[in-house]
This record gives structure tokens, C-alpha cells and sequence, in this order.
């Protein structure tokens, strides 16, 4: 029988989360599944079906199907950790039940952002994409609803997103205490070879071993040149042709600074992010409670 996988990076999208799988890949006891974002448990918890521009590009993605699942982790070998990272876990209904039920002694991970930067961020990254047609973030906060009952995939819930506390809740009343590590999107920043140190330790493999975290994975902002973003981001023959004769490491340290130089960040509204830690507050609230963790900075307006 295939193994199946036995930690998870849960979320959040947009807090580091796909740095952070990058950064596991490297460790020589850890398999990480070569599809980032399989998406399984959130697939077979409820029917994926995305509508909103460039969701088409998810579904292909998606693995639906048990055994297709399991062949990610069929070349795992003697590796004793196998995880996969999907953001999409955090806040869709039943993936938490339907993972323990399944895989009941896995270990979780998560990354989370100040949930109004979060927004912000993921905001800026479907510019970065050229899906995201409206230049106003406070356009595109006052349009999520709409948009949610029109089906658009999640990373256009901007503000939906960020209420971890809600969206931990079901995590914590499946799995024990124990099994759970949750990391601050400033842990990872300023000091990522502590936290990384930590969760080595809580997985039980060597936490001596000290990756490569010089390339930044996934930034958002807007493109000073669409064409050459999209064939950074996008699939196509010869990013592909490439992969296969530059080792994966540089490839990666390529893209960063090559999109380093390519997006431009402008800064979030002071107000509009005083105004969204006001929507968050008492979920946040609610968060320091559960991760037993003291988020009163997260809790400033000014």
C-alpha cells in the first residue's frame, strides 16, 4: 500500500507558505510532494468548480482521485517526513475533518499574516497575474462579495481569508494540540533559520540542517512588464525546457531577482488598513486565544 503523507503546510496563502515549501524540499529527511498544491482533502471534502478569471488554470491542478494522490508520494523512499503544502486548507469547509478522519497522526504547519496585509498582498498578486482588472484595492474589497456568490476560487476572497481564527478552530477540534505549529509571517522574515530550526524539531528530523532561503518565492506587485511576467509565472515551452538543464535552486534564485526587479510594490492605505484590523479584530482575538500567542501589534491602527 502507498504511503500516505504525514505533515501538511495548511496556509496561509500569501504569509510565506510557498517559500516555506521550498525551504522543506531542501531538507534531505523531508519528500515534499512535487505538485505544490494538490489540494486533495480539500477536493474530496466538497466539489471544486471556480469561475472567476484565470480559475480555469486551478482545476487541472486539483488532484481529485485517491491513488493519484498517493503516486506524489510514491518516489518518497526511505524519507521518513512526506508533506504537501496547500493553502487552500485553511478555510475550506470540511478539509480539516476529512484530513483527520484520513490521516489522523499527520502534523500541521501553518504561516500567518497580519490579515490585512494578507488581503493587500493577494490583492497585488492577481495584478502581478494581470487576472485582477480593477486598480483599487478598495474596489476589489467591495466587490468580494459578489464575487464569492458569482464562484471565483479563493484567493479572490481577499478579506474572507484572513479570519484564521475562525478558519484554525476546525483544525484544533479535530487533531491534538500537539500536532499543531503555527508561525508568524514575521517569524519567517526576520528570522527564518530559527523557525525553520523549530520545525524541523517538531517533525523529528535533523535540525542542524540549514537551507537556502536566498531566493524570495512568489512575490506580488504590479509588472512594469506584463509579457515577461506572465512567462515567469506562467507555464510555457521553454521555461519548461529550461527546468530540465538548470538545477531547480538557481532556477529559483534566477526568478527572484529577475521579478525583483520587474513588479513595483505600492504601499497599502494606512486607513483602509486601520479599517480592515477593525473588520479582524475579534477573530484575532479569537486567534491569540487558540495559538495561545500574543498578537496585540496585529491589533494596532496606527
Amino acid at each position: 500500500m502507498k504511503p500516505w503523507p504525514n505533515f501538511f503546510v495548511i496556509g496561509a496563502g500569501k504569509s510565506g507558505t510557498t517559500s516555506l515549501y521550498h525551504y522543506l524540499k531542501q531538507h534531505p529527511q523531508i519528500f515534499m510532494s512535487p505538485v505544490k498544491e494538490p489540494k486533495f482533502f480539500a477536493a474530496t471534502a466538497q466539489k471544486l468548480e471556480f469561475n472567476g478569471p484565470g480559475d480555469g488554470r486551478v482545476i487541472p491542478k486539483t488532484i481529485t482521485s485517491e491513488e493519484a494522490y498517493l503516486e506524489l508520494f510514491a518516489d518518497a523512499g526511505d524519507e521518513p517526513l512526506r508533506g504537501e503544502a496547500s493553502t487552500i486548507y485553511l478555510g475550506s469547509e470540511g478539509t480539516a475533518e476529512n484530513m483527520a478522519r484520513r490521516v489522523p497522526h499527520a502534523r500541521l504547519v501553518a504561516i500567518l499574516r497580519h490579515p490585512a496585509d494578507r488581503a493587500y498582498s493577494a490583492f497585488m498578486h492577481l495584478r502581478r497575474d494581470g487576472y485582477e482588472t480593477l486598480e483599487s484595492f478598495q474596489d476589489a474589497l467591495d466587490a468580494e462579495d459578489e464575487r464569492i456568490q458569482q464562484g471565483y476560487y479563493y484567493h479572490w476572497h481577499l478579506r474572507s481569508r484572513g479570519y484564521y481564527g475562525r478558519h484554525l478552530k476546525p483544525y484544533f477540534d479535530n487533531f491534538p494540540r500537539e500536532q499543531i505549529r503555527i508561525f508568524l509571517y514575521e517569524d519567517l522574515s526576520d528570522s527564518s533559520e530559527d523557525v525553520l530550526a523549530e520545525i524541523f524539531r517538531f517533525l523529528d528530523v535533523d535540525d542542524s540542517f540549514v537551507p537556502d532561503t536566498s531566493a524570495r518565492h512568489n512575490q506580488s506587485g504590479v509588472p512594469r512588464n506584463q509579457s515577461m511576467q506572465d512567462f515567469l509565472t506562467r507555464s510555457n515551452p521553454v521555461k519548461e525546457w529550461l527546468k530540465g538543464v538548470i538545477p531547480e535552486r538557481l532556477g529559483h534564485r534566477v526568478i527572484s531577482m529577475i521579478q525583483g526587479g520587474l513588479i513595483s510594490r505600492p504601499e497599502l492605505s494606512p486607513f483602509i488598513r486601520a479599517r480592515l484590523t477593525e473588520d479582524f479584530r475579534a477573530d484575532i482575538l479569537q486567534l491569540q486565544d487558540l495559538i495561545q500567542r500574543d498578537l496585540s501589534q496585529w491589533l494596532e491602527t496606527h
